[in-house]
């Protein structure tokens, strides 16, 4: 099968290979499925450069979770699937080694949810980490309906499926955006009003948006960099949910001041959520899918062949949407 793989640490350009692989062979809990549409994210990119030193200890590496495709095969002790069905991925390449960026794939019926028919391909790609990493933001203790909501990153990959999240939910949602763009993605995905980030005074701002009211739940893409300024418009006892940190990965917290808040932190990854709230997660999806009740950004397609380009895409820290491969 043609794929693309890693066997050494670095960048993209250096390291990524594409070629011949062996078509992997099929166990009795899982399915096999022809790739039509892999999904590279951030944490894929940050695999291959070396963020897990021990990753290439069983050799080399097809990268990337998520993905969408057919089945084309099934285990013996496969109930729930058939040849022939529609699925998209998730877990492809978390503690194995072989991912979705090539022809075929094989993982537990589990990790291959049915993809509804008026759900393309390229939609498929986009939910394993971005919609079900939302998904635990917004519901990880529970019904958020009547809660005042902040989402900052707003139209990245997982604040766009947040902001639908939790609007479709009952919560009244605020999001920070840079650009007039953005703003406009947002407030179609559900968000009642826009802050610029970029402005140092951006958090009382925000709580000028929700009519002086502060929030009772801030889903945050920079926790150490908005720290601050979110404790400034967050509830007593209100709840900070984050999944990345990339400007100041190794935060100082004021414990203090968030003791005093009686603040609850949460942070998300989706490959260790619980197997229950992974379950819930799907099973919302689908639902919403089928109902076509979620939007979806795609910011970049290329070829298998231009997997180099796709991570370099992500690398460069300014996609608003998801980045696909299209695999013929």
């Amino acid at each position: 099968m043609k794929a693309v793989w890693f066997d050494e640490f670095g960048a993209a350009a250096d390291v990524l290979q594409y070629g011949e692989q062996p078509t992997p062979e099929l166990s009795a809990n899982d399915v096999l499925v022809r790739i039509v549409t892999s999904g590279v994210n951030p944490s894929d990119v940050k695999k291959r450069a070396g963020a897990f030193a021990d990753l290439l200890d069983g050799g080399l590496v097809i990268p990337h979770s998520d993905g969408a495709g057919v089945i084309e095969a099934v285990g013996s002790n496969v109930s729930n699937r058939q040849p022939g069905d529609r699925v998209w991925i998730y877990q492809a390449q978390y503690a194995r080694r072989f991912g979705t960026a090539a022809q075929y794939v094989v993982v537990n019926e589990e990790r291959a949810p049915l993809l509804p028919s008026n759900a393309e391909y390229g939609v498929g790609a986009c939910l394993g980490i971005p919609a079900m990493t939302a998904h635990r933001c917004v519901f990880s203790n529970g019904n958020v309906d009547g809660q005042t909501i902040l989402v900052t990153g707003g139209a990245g990959r997982v604040g766009y499926y947040a902001i639908q999240w939790a609007s479709e939910a009952g919560a009244t949602v605020v999001a920070t955006a840079s650009n007039d763009a953005d703003e406009k993605v947002c407030r179609e995905a559900g968000a009642i009003a826009l802050v610029n980030h970029r402005d140092p005074n951006w958090s009382v701002d925000a709580v000028s948006a929700s009519n002086g009211k502060k929030f009772s739940r801030v889903i945050d893409v920079e926790f150490g960099a908005n720290l601050p300024q979110v404790l400034d418009l967050i509830q007593t006892s209100g709840r900070i949910i984050s999944y990345a940190s990339m400007t100041e990965p190794q935060p100082q917290l004021p414990f203090l001041r968030m003791m005093y808040l009686d603040l609850t932190v949460q942070l998300v990854i989706v490959y260790a959520m619980p197997e229950e709230a992974k379950r819930q997660a799907v099973a919302d999806i689908e639902q919403f899918l089928h109902q076509g009740r979620l939007q979806h950004r795609i910011a970049a397609r290329y070829p298998l062949a231009d997997a180099v380009k796709a991570h370099e895409k992500i690398e460069q820290g300014k996609c608003r949407g998801c980045v696909i491969l299209d695999i013929d």
